[in-house]
């Protein structure tokens, strides 16, 4: 949930180092294809994504190499499974491997072969190796995997995979995954796509000049953002967005240490669906926002604090709307109430583990805003300005990129 400003502390590398530190440094922590048509235009992938092969066009994997007997002891797990949603032209499969050695010695990941399982053969959407494999990479107690370090006997490894569609191209219905360790391979479960429908929700800000800061690119902090809550590890902010408004090129204007010279702060927030409030709270200061010489909470930062002043709301299906860091004093629902698509329900303030004033939203498998896993949706309806100054229609797609947008 932190801005912009502390990225770099959330490289991919970083994150299982976070996981194991507990609440010492949750400041740090913050900082189904769609029916209908995709649009034209493209925008550039974020960081870590890749456009993977059209399997109607690709032959079957060949046998490569050879499989082990007995079986490599290396553990392939999909701790979530993807489904397909529509983002700036392509459609996306985001998800992780956990990978974890079983054996009594070290193995040598050398590249994973991202594989569509369709009419009964295994066809390659992807290939990666070399840096492409190991930037995304990221050991559990950390250190680094790469072609000098292998995998050691006990450790795990998570994956993050980030798979690009052109528009035209045949999302498959299920994927498997090989692990190419020096010469033998190790090919994990087959994975069914499509397991979460995806939300169309309207959006929760209004107006123009909106970025949606920190969404899925891996060189930002919630794509990676490995946590353990409730007794799970798990990326509840998997698709979370930042909202902020940027004006000019600025996000402020005037003193950098008042909340009020941000473009977003007090901006209204609305109801994404007709849903139920399950959590509302209010009461928490804001924080003085974060400048190069640094940056304390206005309260201490715990798992009740850390979303500052929120409303979370049941959108049915299992999947949960949070709206977080709130102006205190703006929080118009409460606990129990149903809402109605549009109605406001407080204003962007910077509460909680905030550094600039922004609403952190997502949408997630639970009421509690680390307790979750994250989950894809789409806004309706949105405009989006290109590198060229021009304005384009998007409809029922993730938000993306760092070029402004209105709704």
């Amino acid at each position: 949930m932190e801005d912009s400003s502390s990225r770099r502390h959330w490289t991919a590398t970083s994150v299982p180092n976070i996981v194991s530190s507990g609440l010492a440094l949750l400041a740090a922590l913050w900082a189904c294809e769609l029916v209908a048509a995709p649009s034209v235009s493209t925008l550039a992938l974020p960081n870590g994504c890749e456009i993977a092969r059209d399997i109607t066009h690709i032959p079957r994997v060949a046998a490569g190499t050879a499989p082990a007997f007995p079986p490599m002891q290396l553990e392939i797990r999909t701790p979530v499974a993807p489904t397909a949603f529509r983002a700036g032209g392509y459609r996306y499969l985001v998800y992780e491997l956990q990978l974890s050695n079983y054996s009594d010695g070290p193995l040598p990941v050398t590249g994973i072969d991202v594989l569509a399982s369709a009419d009964a053969e295994d066809r390659a959407l992807l290939t990666l190796s070399g840096p492409r494999l190991y930037d995304r990479l990221s050991p559990i107690g950390g250190g680094k995997i790469d072609h000098e370090h292998p995998l050691e006997a006990g450790r795990s490894v998570t994956a993050y995979l980030c798979v690009a569609f052109a528009h035209d191209a045949r999302v498959p219905a299920r994927l498997r995954h090989r692990v190419l360790l020096s010469g033998v391979a190790a090919t994990g479960p087959t994975v069914v796509v499509g397991h979460h429908p995806v939300r169309v929700l309207a959006s929760p800000v209004q107006g123009a000049h909106w970025i949606a800061d920190n969404a899925l690119a891996l060189d930002r902090h919630h794509r990676p953002g490995l946590f353990v809550a409730g007794g799970s590890a798990q990326i509840s902010r998997r698709y979370a967005i930042d909202w902020k408004r940027r004006i000019e090129g600025e996000f402020q204007s005037g003193d950098p240490l008042d909340v009020r010279s941000y473009h977003a702060y007090a901006q209204p927030v609305y109801a994404v669906a007709d849903a139920t409030v399950v959590r509302a709270r209010d009461g928490l200061p804001d924080n003085v926002p974060r400048t190069p010489a640094g940056f304390t909470p206005a309260v201490p930062l715990s798992m009740e604090t850390l979303a500052g002043n929120t409303v979370v709301l049941d959108l049915g299906g299992g999947q949960f709307a949070h709206y977080a860091h709130l102006q205190p004093r703006s929080v118009s629902v409460q606990a129990g109430q149903r809402v109605r698509r549009g109605q406001p329900l407080g204003r962007i303030g910077n509460s909680g583990d905030a550094r600039w004033p922004h609403l952190h939203f997502q949408v997630s498998t639970g009421a509690d805003i680390m307790d979750s896993e994250g989950l894809p949706f789409a806004i309706e309806r949105f405009g989006a300005k290109d590198g060229a100054g021009g304005w384009t229609d998007r409809a029922r797609e993730f938000p993306l990129g760092d070029g402004e947008l209105r709704f």
